[in-house]
């Protein structure tokens, strides 16, 4: 595993994802869009977990929120839990193979999308469904491409 952080990637892959959360996507593919911020919070608290915690990960889902005009702290809720629930599996999943780690990212994203789903819905979104959970498969599926991308830049880098 690292042991070396690189913080410059750590930002930049932040700033990228915050990026990426909020453009860059065709409006008909927008469903499908990867859950971007919820990666980098999931990675980092995954693989720094000393550095990356609940706050920071708050912070950046607060950002979020600003940034994509939704109700203040829906998805600054959303991504401490997310950093909490890593934290509490993290020495667990370090011993999973890619695919197991690529469920888990599914199920943890999953657990986000369900909590935003609802606390929208209880706002008065008019969405119904479970269509609000293509985020958390479509970024179970770009997470080995992610993992091993930021952890070939972080050896590089720190």
């Amino acid at each position: 595993m690292l042991s070396v952080i690189s913080y410059p990637v750590f930002i930049i892959s932040v700033i990228v994802a915050l990026v990426l959360s909020s453009s860059l996507f065709p409006l008909g593919w927008f469903e499908y869009r990867p859950e971007w911020l919820g990666l980098m919070v999931f990675y980092w608290t995954f693989r720094a977990p000393a550095q990356f915690g609940i706050l920071l990960a708050w912070c950046l889902g607060l950002l979020l929120d600003v940034l994509e005009a939704t109700p203040l702290g829906v998805n600054a809720l959303a991504m401490g839990l997310i950093a909490f629930l890593v934290l509490t599996v993290h020495q667990r999943l370090r011993m999973y193979p890619l695919p197991q780690q690529c469920l888990m990212v599914f199920l943890l994203l999953g657990i986000n999308q369900m909590l935003v789903h609802f606390i929208k819905q209880t706002l008065g979104a008019e969405d119904s469904g479970f269509s609000y959970l293509w985020p958390a498969l479509t970024s179970a599926l770009v997470w080995p491409v992610l993992c091993i991308l930021l952890d070939n830049l972080n050896r590089k880098l720190g």
